[in-house]
């Protein structure tokens, strides 16, 4: 049976999302081009791999030749030095778009992140036409790429969907997640959804699985047909009998972002962290 895509191009492909989405979206594509600033060796039949860094722009397209869609999941996956941020998040996107525009390819799935409207209040109830409002240079990434890729979607026609992912993990980990878990099975059926629906234009959708608290508005979804099926509820038991509640007024409970906005600088505590 033909496949929707003759090629598809994951970067971030050895990361904990990519390494799940190789097995869950293998059937949408003759090949699965797996990109990764480390080697990946355990092939499967329909796969091949390269290996760079996303800031280094000929490498990117060359990695890009020839796809007809882009999963772009890598990068920098959590706050770091702005350096790093700089190189891998924003230069390495930048280079993603770029390559898309002079290869033709006319679609990108961006794993964007809550980081970028982390400042949020819980009970505000967002949407995605909200404010961005970063609580990391991470984040402030995450805000970048959303702009870069809308601009790219106006000016060049390469339609994005930017999936704001909170928390996806094989179960929920802390009370927290039992408001902002994604699956990984939901993941994967985001992912799909945002290739295959027949319209993107420029998207943004929150990624979570269909948890009992829900603190976003994700009603912006529906026209990519993404029906999360998993929930947090089978983990509640067991996870509030394990840890204590949380105190309400912590900044890491009020706010959308969790321990994120407690962060200082990043600059400032690696480089203390390297003075120890």
């Amino acid at each position: 049976m033909t496949k929707p895509f003759k090629t598809i191009l994951i970067t971030g492909a050895a990361g904990r999302l990519g390494t799940e989405l190789r097995r869950g979206l293998t059937h949408l594509a003759d090949t699965l081009r797996l990109a990764d600033r480390v080697a990946i060796s355990d092939l499967r039949a329909n796969e091949e791999a390269l290996t760079f860094e996303l800031s280094d722009a000929e490498a990117v397209m060359k990695a890009v030749e020839g796809v007809d869609a882009i999963i772009h999941f890598g990068g920098a996956p959590l706050e770091m030095g702005w350096e790093t941020i700089l190189a891998s998040n924003i230069q390495g996107s930048y280079n993603i778009y770029e390559a898309a525009r002079k290869h033709g390819v006319k679609r990108v799935v961006y794993a964007s992140s809550v980081h970028a409207i982390g400042y949020h209040e819980l009970e505000t109830h967002i949407d995605v036409d909200s404010p961005v409002r970063p609580d990391s240079l991470y984040g402030v990434s995450k805000c970048f790429v959303e702009s870069l890729s809308r601009f790219y979607w106006d000016k060049f026609g390469v339609e994005s969907a930017c999936l704001r992912i909170f928390s996806s993990f094989p179960e929920p980990a802390d009370r927290r997640m039992l408001w902002s878990w994604l699956s990984f099975d939901d993941c994967i059926r985001l992912v799909e959804a945002s290739l295959t629906a027949p319209r993107l234009g420029h998207s943004i959708v929150f990624g979570m699985s269909d948890n009992k608290v829900k603190p976003v508005d994700n009603s912006g979804a529906g026209h990519l047909g993404f029906k999360p099926l998993d929930t947090s509820e089978p983990f509640r038991a067991a996870m509030e009998a394990k840890t204590p509640p949380a105190d309400p007024k912590a900044p890491a409970t009020r706010y959308l972002g969790g321990w994120f906005v407690d962060l200082g600088h990043p600059d400032v505590r690696f480089r203390n962290e390297r003075c120890l």
